[in-house]
């Protein structure tokens, strides 16, 4: 993933910031507790793709 595109890309649903984590292939919105796929280095950004974070992961953040 592109650093320019992170640095363009907000979360859909509040746009607030985005972390891209290589090894999940995912970008999170922490502030949402959602994980967007990223796939063939394209973000698919439908809530409906997205998966919910556990609590570990976001306490782990």
């Amino acid at each position: 993933m592109e650093a320019r595109l992170l640095d363009v890309l907000v979360c859909p649903v509040c746009k607030g910031p985005l972390t891209y984590k290589k090894e999940n292939q995912e970008l999170i919105c922490y502030g949402d507790k959602l994980a967007f796929p990223v796939r063939d280095d394209i973000p698919l950004m439908w809530v409906e793709e997205a998966r919910t974070l556990s609590s570990d992961e976001v306490d782990a953040r």
